[in-house]
């Protein structure tokens, strides 16, 4: 089976992985030459366009950075359709620029589901994602074994591409909210003379836990490394989408809102190509304290 992939930045290239070998050849593409580089070395067969790609590849994966490049992409593959038949758009890019992809390709006779992914690039390599498809009955059924070699959490949410994207936005809204206030608490407990990891152990045995007190924190601020797998600016760009469709579906956001100003407040103070677990640097600015473990590098 010819398969392709557009986009091996640290997401996609985790993603694509699961899909090298097996009964499948992967058609990749990426503008990035060293990571090309490191599929070819993983067997996959590099491309010089997206284009290229889907001359060959009649089902192609796209997972890229944000809703301009998606077009762009997709203009290139309207125009060139080549052997495409079904496209599956796994970037967090906005329910409408999904829905307008969808009304392009269809018209050249493409296929669209609509899959965004939820796990970050652990997950990913690690075959655990949470994947939210939404398409055509018979396209969901022909991607479900590709799916299930990429996450263990299948969600098929509706046949109208579009859903898929208005439930990841959903997730990151909250996610997001909960690591500000999780990083705002953590703060205020150092600054008030809690142990920072007996805090965050007391945390995930309480009521107050969240995915972000049980993984970011203690594997990324607690030890001070703050490399949990995606620049600052993605949840931003995550946030901002989920609040443009509230705004245009007339629903208040009032905390959401206050979130995306903390988070506002760190990409104007130049943190947006940071480790978004880094956002906590920016309240231990205010506050005059860190949230330091104590396998951490002495400061």
């Amino acid at each position: 089976m010819d398969l392709g992939f557009l986009g091996l930045g640290q997401m996609g290239g985790a993603i694509a992985e699961r899909l090298v070998g097996g009964d499948t050849r992967l058609h990749v593409f990426d503008p990035s030459a060293d990571a090309l580089a490191r599929f070819r070395d993983l067997g996959a067969i590099v491309h010089s366009s997206a284009s290229s790609v889907a001359a060959i590849a009649p089902i192609v994966f796209a997972c890229l950075p944000d809703p301009k490049i998606s077009d762009r992409v997709a203009d290139e593959l309207v125009a060139s359709p080549g052997a495409l038949r079904l496209y599956v758009e796994m970037s967090t890019i906005g329910r409408q620029t999904v829905i307008g992809i969808a009304e392009r390709l269809g018209a050249r006779g493409v296929t669209v589901v609509d899959c965004p992914v939820s796990g970050g690039p652990a997950g990913a390599r690690a075959g655990t994602l949470a994947t939210m498809a939404a398409g055509p009955r018979a396209a969901l059924d022909e991607l479900r074994p590709l799916l299930a070699r990429i996450g263990n959490s299948p969600f098929e949410i509706g046949e109208t591409p579009g859903l898929g994207q208005m439930m990841k936005l959903v997730n990151n809204i909250m996610a997001i909210a909960n690591q500000t206030i999780t990083f705002e608490a953590l703060v205020l407990g150092a600054k008030g003379g809690l142990d920072p990891d007996l805090m965050v152990e007391v945390i995930n045995k309480s009521t107050g836990r969240s995915v972000a007190s049980e993984t970011i924190v203690p594997k990324a601020v607690l030890t001070r490394s703050f490399d949990f797998g995606a620049r600052l600016a993605v949840p931003y760009k995550d946030l901002a989408l989920g609040l443009a469709e509230a705004e245009a579906l007339g629903v208040p956001m009032w905390t959401s809102e206050t979130a995306r100003q903390v988070w506002r407040v760190a990409l104007g103070q130049g943190m947006g190509g940071e480790d978004y677990s880094a956002l906590i640097k920016l309240m231990e600015r205010w506050a005059g304290t860190e949230v330091r473990g104590s396998k951490a590098p002495k400061s």
